[in-house]
């Protein structure tokens, strides 16, 4: 479902573009469900959240969870370069030594591009930061000992209106960060060791 903050009905091409994301082959190890998008960033909006499975209804999953949202103002923004804007959130949880790893970020980032390359989805204009996050619990939180985070935050412009493969690279985006390797060819793999489940 589109949300315009006007609460008009979605125009054509937001519609055209909603309908070729409905087109998307979602991979299985992915639960997407619609989210709430937000309102001020522009006059039309779609935003999805995934969680790689599995995981509780309604609840982040441990294994990685990621947001795509879809963009559209007809009035071209000058920093977008375009009517559309895509904005993706992708993060999961690392052994605390890969956190480390000062070329985390850099792969990180070269996911994101492969994937849309490997999908043949058109882009320009993208941007984003990699953040790492290294975390030690104390009190009663310090038998989770140390962990680690890495988090993407990036956007695009596409290209043409045929969303369906750029929420099939974010798909591989979010799997790939939860050490689930990618289903499309021409994508480089480094294994990211999970952190082991600490039982009370």
């Amino acid at each position: 479902m589109s949300s315009t903050p006007s609460g008009h009905a979605a125009s054509l091409e937001f519609t055209a573009a909603l309908d070729s994301i409905k087109g998307a082959v979602i991979r299985p190890e992915l639960v997407l469900s619609p989210i709430s998008a937000p309102g001020q960033l522009a006059p039309e909006a779609y935003a999805l959240a995934a969680d790689v499975s599995p995981s509780r209804h309604g609840a982040d999953s441990d294994l990685g969870t990621g947001r795509f949202i879809l963009l559209h103002d007809p009035s071209e923004p000058e920093e977008w370069g375009g009517r559309f804007r895509v904005v993706c959130f992708a993060q999961a949880p690392l052994e605390t030594d890969i956190g480390l790893d000062p070329f985390l970020a850099d792969v990180t980032w070269s996911w994101l591009i492969d994937a849309l390359d490997s999908r043949g989805a058109g882009y320009r204009s993208a941007s984003g930061t990699a953040t790492k996050i290294i975390s030690t619990g104390f009190g009663e939180l310090a038998r989770q000992g140390d962990g680690a985070q890495i988090e993407l935050r990036a956007s695009w412009t596409p290209s043409d209106v045929d969303l369906g493969a750029h929420v099939e690279a974010w798909g591989d985006l979010v799997c790939m960060l939860a050490g689930i390797p990618p289903t499309a060819e021409g994508v480089s793999v480094l294994s990211l060791r999970r952190p082991k489940t600490k039982r009370a």
